[in-house]
């Protein structure tokens, strides 16, 4: 009844290429064709899960930024965080989105939703998610995911045309164009391969 995939290594292209499937699907829905900013509540919405904001208890190994009820369909992400607000928060629920595409087998899930519906006891416990800075196994490649969401390489590719990349003011206006944080955009941009950043520095080098 376990409705978790097994963890396993993902390729960065694999990931992306998830990513990519989910929006070429919503293309085909007039209701859901992708626009950016991405509004990641939408992509929800198509993947029939329910987004709330509320206060999230900690436990015994402390603060829990976001957690998914599977049978439930459901991603709670904790109000009591402030920073997960605006374009966190975005990322935050394309996050979540990763870990459900990546990590829940759907199919399992709605076994269990099923035999729920049959009277039949089913306890699965929900997938908890921490800081943003615990990015090691499946936070990273939910991590990654929501990256390749929230700013696929043909929008970048697109957003990029007549701007200079290792202009601060164009990046700037890259990221309100693509409703994510600067810190988002800077790690996709360096993460594709696009720019260099100098370690404790500003200055930016385009490399394509």
């Amino acid at each position: 009844m376990n409705v978790f995939h097994p963890f396993r290594f993902l390729s960065k292209l694999e990931i992306e290429s998830c990513a990519l499937n989910v929006l070429l699907q919503m293309q085909t829905k007039p209701n859901y064709v992708p626009r950016w900013p991405l509004d990641a509540s939408r992509v929800a919405e198509f993947l029939d899960l329910d987004i709330v904001w509320d206060s999230i208890p900690d436990d015994e190994q402390g603060q829990i930024a976001a957690r998914i009820l599977p049978l439930e369909k459901l991603i709670e992400i904790n109000e009591d965080i402030p920073q997960l607000r605006g374009g966190f928060g975005e990322s935050t629920i394309a996050h979540e989105i990763g870990h459900w595409v990546l990590h829940i087998n759907t199919k399992e899930v709605e076994r269990n939703i099923r035999l729920q519906n049959k009277g039949v006891k089913v306890n699965i416990k929900p997938l908890l998610c921490r800081s943003a800075d615990d990015i090691d196994g499946i936070e990273w490649q939910a991590q990654y995911f929501a990256g390749c969401l929230l700013m696929p390489q043909h929008i970048l590719t697109e957003l990029r045309q007549g701007k200079d990349l290792t202009k601060w003011k164009h990046l700037y206006q890259m990221k309100d164009e693509l409703g994510v944080t600067i810190s988002n955009l800077m790690h996709r941009l360096q993460d594709l391969g696009w720019i260099y950043l100098e370690p404790n520095s500003r200055k930016i080098h385009r490399i394509i």
